[in-house]
């Protein structure tokens, strides 16, 4: 009798060994030895990216308007580019480029100048400009998802009068090619990776541009 119930007892102990140690192996890297490691940065934020826990659209936009200048401005009445707003566009291009995934929106705003009919229909005018000018700069309109005119609506300065730095376009992250953020399931790797290669090949560039005794000195 007493030798069962010390069996039981054990038997009880063992499962209850396997279950903590099932319940905490998810949180350890495989094979390792300490109880106390957990997974790093890196490993659970590709976790995070493959099974949709963390927000890709928001993740790329808060990245893409600290990289880039997302904004550009516009002439009283006018949506025509000029040389400023073409070479922020001309970066907004070359980060584009970098995320052949991901889908963009551009909005257009005004000033208060005007009618609120005639504004929006400006405002939309001053998107479609950007979005022309995008593409020739190599990004498929495809992947310009939509053009959007809040006009008159969204001041970044509140004043009736004329503020040019209300008269702008927006250029956001809208979301991924696929239409469904698990597009990049098992790209997310390949994406930096792309990233770091295209990062070196610059730097090695340049270094050569340094050693080649072409410098600006």
């Amino acid at each position: 009798m007493y030798r069962y119930l010390a069996l039981t007892g054990l038997v009880a102990l063992t499962a209850c060994s396997e279950q903590q140690m099932s319940q905490s192996s998810f949180w350890r890297e495989a094979g390792i030895m300490d109880n106390q490691a957990d997974f790093g940065n890196s490993t659970m934020n590709n976790i995070q990216m493959h099974n949709g826990e963390r927000n890709y659209v928001v993740d790329l936009s808060n990245r893409f308007s600290r990289e880039v200048p997302s904004m550009v401005t516009f002439a009283f009445n006018s949506a025509q580019l000029d040389e400023d707003a073409r070479a922020t566009l001309r970066r907004q291009a070359d980060w584009i480029r970098q995320f052949p995934e991901v889908r963009f929106r551009v909005y257009g705003h005004t000033d208060a100048v005007g009618s609120a009919a005639y504004n929006k229909q400006l405002g939309l005018r001053r998107a479609q400009s950007v979005v022309s000018y995008l593409t020739t700069q190599g990004i498929g309109r495809a992947r310009l998802e939509a053009v959007v005119s809040f006009g008159e609506t969204q001041p970044l300065v509140v004043t009736q009068g004329r503020e040019r730095r209300n008269r702008r376009t927006v250029t956001e992250v809208s979301g991924f090619v696929g239409r469904h953020p698990t597009v990049m399931d098992g790209k997310y790797a390949e994406v930096i990776y792309r990233e770091y290669v295209a990062s070196a090949t610059a730097e090695t560039g340049l270094s050569g541009l340094e050693g080649s005794g072409f410098g600006t000195e």
